[in-house]
């Protein structure tokens, strides 16, 4: 926790690296620094925005790592296990882009997202469902750090 405080400091800057990096090959989570700043006053709005294209653009290097065919790094430092990445893959192959949304799910997140460029999904495409995802969950944990604010 007190790397959350010590990160706070640094406002919506340090909510932006944490979302990008817990997005990326770091076991990150970016919402308590999120909740914190709520608390802390910072206006609701540019929160979820900032977190929202973070983690987007941390799943963009993902997406990438996974285009340019570096499973060896995805197996290494981004998921958690060889299933994690076959389930992604089953629920990828199941679901297509709609799987996308879910890409800020602990553990399978970052394999679906490896998955989209592993497939070679559009990018328009991938951007869409992964940016409205993110977007959507952060509303949602804004809207909730608010009602128990209030």
């Amino acid at each position: 926790m007190t790397e959350v405080l010590a990160l706070a400091v640094y406002g919506y800057a340090g909510l932006f690296i944490t979302s990008f990096l817990a997005s990326t090959v770091l076991p990150l989570g970016s919402e308590a620094l999120l909740l914190l700043l709520i608390n802390k006053g910072y206006e609701p709005i540019f929160v979820i925005m900032i977190a929202s294209v973070g983690n987007y653009c941390g799943a963009c290097t993902t997406y990438y790592i996974g285009l340019v065919g570096r499973k060896d790094i995805i197996e290494k430092h981004m998921v958690s296990s060889q299933q994690h990445l076959i389930n992604a893959e089953k629920w990828f192959t199941k679901y297509g882009a709609y799987s996308l949304l879910f890409t800020w799910v602990p553990v399978i997140g970052d394999a679906i997202t490896a998955m989209g460029g592993i497939m070679r999904l559009d990018f328009k495409t991938f951007s869409v469902f992964v940016l409205l995802g993110k977007l959507l969950r952060y509303i949602s944990v804004t809207c909730m750090a608010l009602e128990l604010l209030s």
